[in-house]
């Protein structure tokens, strides 16, 4: 007879595709005009009064506070058992499909018998009731989502990220590491956990690895990483991370969320880091194994990279189940 998770899970599926094919034929896609959006009919001043801080010796009137409440929480993920790592992916919320591969593929938490890691799906609030219902019975399920009371948009996934800073610091701050990545990235974990990581050896402080970009702001409208002049006037970027994946001990993770409180927001993540980064006086250090664009995939090229980006649902279960079908093979 099946279990009452297993009918849980197929239900889920099913009223998962009902809701996307209704809104697919029914709603157009929410454009967001906004940068770095706040609830409608929210003010400052009310999310200021809802939220509570945890950190209080921040002595100084905050730039940014990150006033956003959590919708769906998982408080007591660490509370049991300390994790060396625990992943923030950033999602949105009809990547039902992708975060379901990620589950079953290289974010499963019981992959590593000796090792505690947790997975964490970010997403702000969608501006549809029907996605955001769905989430939450997603939630109710699996355990490993986090929402916060922002509008979910590519402009303010500076704001998810930094949700997941927070998170770390304020329930997981024992964590030895922390990755943050995107929905459509395979991640082979072997080589993050026992190449980079080493979990035999003392945790690293103020560390901060991934693909390193030494850049300056786009000034062309037309592209997707557009940045005026008049939110950041210089002309160089600092040295910042591919916010496709990287990877930072948890003690970081306090350290930004608390910098970006008086820090203005931009709205390119990863540049933002980067910002936060140098503040704190923290160099990222380049790793060539983080791949921020697509690769064809191979066994033998899959077992010399850390990440790699543009994976579908689809690829990922094709290229997880390859891998682990053939660790016996040398290259």
């Amino acid at each position: 007879m099946p279990s009452k998770v297993s009918c849980l899970y197929v239900l889920t599926v099913v009223c998962w595709a009902s809701a996307l094919w209704y809104l697919s034929i029914s709603r157009p896609t929410s454009s967001y005009t906004s940068q770095l959006s706040v609830p409608a009919g929210k003010t400052a001043k009310a999310l200021k009064s809802n939220a509570t801080t945890p950190f209080g010796n921040i002595r100084t009137r905050p730039l940014n506070p990150h006033t956003f409440d959590f919708i769906i929480n998982e408080p007591k993920k660490c509370e049991t058992n300390v994790p060396f790592l625990v992943i923030l992916i950033t999602t949105t919320h009809k990547e039902f499909d992708a975060r379901q591969a990620i589950r079953e593929t290289w974010g499963d938490e019981s992959t590593f018998s000796d090792l505690r890691i947790i997975t964490l799906f970010l997403l702000g609030r969608s501006t549809d009731a029907v996605l955001n219902q769905m989430v939450e019975q997603e939630s109710e399920i699996f355990h490993d989502i986090v929402v916060e009371d922002f509008i979910d948009s590519y402009h303010n996934l500076t704001l998810k990220t930094l949700m997941g800073m927070r998170w770390v610091a304020t329930y997981c701050n024992q964590a030895k590491y922390v990755m943050k990545t995107d929905s459509d990235i395979f991640v082979n974990m072997d080589n993050l956990v026992y190449k980079l990581l080493k979990p035999a050896t003392k945790p690293r402080r103020r560390y901060f690895t991934g693909y390193v970009i030494n850049g300056g702001p786009i000034r062309d409208m037309r592209s997707k990483w557009y940045m005026p002049r008049d939110l950041y006037p210089e002309s160089k970027y600092p040295p910042f991370c591919s916010g496709t994946g990287y990877v930072f001990s948890a003690d970081v993770a306090e350290l930004i969320y608390k910098t970006s409180l008086h820090t203005r927001l931009l709205h390119l993540e990863d540049v933002y880091v980067g910002v936060c980064l140098r503040k704190l006086g923290i160099h990222p250090y380049q790793n060539s194994g983080f791949n921020h664009w697509k690769m064809a995939y191979s066994l033998c090229r899959y077992r010399r990279v850390i990440t790699v980006h543009q994976i579908s649902p689809e690829e990922m279960h094709r290229i997880w189940n390859d891998m682990t079908s053939k660790k016996h093979l040398k290259c």
